[in-house]
């Protein structure tokens, strides 16, 4: 099933208020297998060219895919069994629902607005990869996610510019 992060209300006609609005917002993509794992991905937009490839690249064809009723996923049903539901109206029709993936929102957003308070854009894809691996950790112990964590990041080194997304200043001598 697939879903964009919630975002923050938006004024509209008459006053009143709605969800959606991605104005100078990051936009994150989920993907999470029911009963599986979730995998995010920092997108460009909501456009169907940016979120249809990651669909591609994460979900064999044919696959029954579970969206909500953002547009850009309505190309899904040549290559695989689509259906939404439109918050609108319902949460869940039958099998037809985002639940999941609105739990790992949920967590998500706690662990930004709690954890980590300020989140910089270009560091949210390392932000949300790791809340991805607590979640699909989530049934096993502290013991065992140190362990994973461990032989994940064996041999692997990273620098200040990587990190940081700039170079070390030069030290005069």
């Amino acid at each position: 099933m697939f879903e964009q992060a919630p975002t923050k209300a938006r004024k509209i006609a008459k006053g009143k208020l709605a969800t959606g609005g991605t104005v100078g917002k990051a936009i994150v993509m989920g993907v999470l297998e029911r009963h599986g794992e979730a995998r995010v991905k920092v997108v460009a937009d909501r456009r169907a060219s940016s979120v249809i490839p990651e669909i591609v690249d994460n979900v064999l064809p044919g696959s029954a895919v579970y969206t909500d009723d953002l547009r850009s996923y309505r190309e899904l049903v040549a290559d695989y069994a689509h259906e939404f539901i439109d918050h609108t109206e319902a949460y869940v029709k039958g099998r037809v629902h985002t639940n999941g993936l609105e739990n790992f929102w949920s967590l998500f957003k706690r662990t930004l607005k709690g954890a980590y308070v300020s989140v910089e854009p270009f560091h949210l894809q390392a932000y949300a990869d790791e809340q991805a691996f607590r979640f699909n950790k989530r049934k096993t112990d502290d013991g065992h996610r140190f362990t994973d964590a461990l032989r994940k990041i064996g041999g692997k080194r990273i620098t200040f510019a990587e990190l940081t997304g700039r170079e070390l200043d030069s030290q005069p001598s």
